[in-house]
């Protein structure tokens, strides 16, 4: 998950709290505990639906990967360095052993405990709360639904599995804790574990992503934000409108479900702050007569 991305929670929750549903805040916004969680978090942790639709995800990834073994693809599907999205290339697998590259943060685990303790006070994103997440959240956070099932179906085809977050290397001690307890077996930085700070790529991926690439044939990514995939989607330049039409393109399209894999997260994200006119266009405006 893109550190900034991540911090972005914090504002959602408090967004949420606030009457407006929109306003960012750098302190608490609500006096009290909300009379109930935000929509978002109960679909996202508690319904029925995400469930489904989390471990339909896990059940994907888990097919997918046994048939690339057992065809030893020519390319991971990490784009090289320099290829674009609507013109891709990939990083060639020549020997290298298998791998799958997984975002952690709502991807491997849910992040329980943070987000219950902030959305309950209406807290905007305090650095100081998440970093004490990172560092002592071991055994409040849990795998999500079917992860440590798919884990282990990769693990047991030779397939090494690869968390690349941006959670903070200083912390990465409690990172490897709370994979660890969250069921999902051991994670070793700077080999199984990339975090924020492993290189001068800052919230950025990419340059883990290649570093992985020279050691792995990577068969399968896994995340829920499209930065887990390539910083591409992440260009400040680009429009809601651009970012869905290169999302959405052909070359993109191609990797969907095909190496390529998202997970459901309506709680944060990029989007988080788009207005009502991004969303609703004005010929569809409309008002009961």
């Amino acid at each position: 998950m893109k550190r900034a991305i991540a911090l972005s929670l914090g504002l959602l929750l408090a967004g949420c709290a606030s009457t407006g549903g929109n306003s960012i805040a750098s302190a608490p916004v609500a006096p009290g505990k909300p009379a109930t969680p935000a929509t978002a978090l109960q679909y996202l942790y508690g319904s029925a639906e995400a469930e489904i639709a989390v471990r339909a995800v896990n059940v994907r990834i888990a097919d997918y990967v046994e048939e690339r073994v057992k065809q030893r693809p020519q390319d991971s599907v990490i784009l090289a360095p320099g290829a674009r999205i609507d013109a891709p290339r990939f990083e060639p697998c020549s020997d290298k052993p298998f791998a799958a590259v997984f975002d952690a943060d709502e991807t491997l685990i849910w992040n329980l405990g943070a987000t219950r303790y902030m959305a309950e006070r209406g807290i905007a994103f305090d650095p100081k709360i998440w970093d004490s997440w990172e560092k002592t959240g071991a055994g409040a956070a849990r795998a999500m639904p079917g992860t440590a099932e798919m884990v282990n179906a990769l693990r047991a085809v030779g397939v090494t599995v690869v968390a690349n977050s941006n959670r903070l290397a200083a912390n990465a001690a409690g990172s490897e804790a709370t994979l660890r307890a969250a069921g999902l077996g051991d994670f070793k930085h700077g080999e199984t574990l990339f975090l924020a700070g492993d290189d001068a790529g800052g919230s950025s991926k990419d340059g883990r992503r290649a570093a992985i690439a020279s050691k792995y044939c990577v068969i399968a990514m896994a995340g829920d934000q499209l930065g887990d995939f390539s910083q591409q989607f992440n260009e400040k330049t680009l429009s809601p409108e651009a970012r869905i039409a290169l999302a959405t393109s052909p070359a993109a399209s191609a990797l969907w479900n095909q190496g390529w894999f998202l997970f459901p997260n309506p709680v944060y994200g990029p989007w988080d702050r788009l207005g009502w006119d991004d969303l609703f266009p004005s010929d569809t405006h409309w008002e009961p007569k």
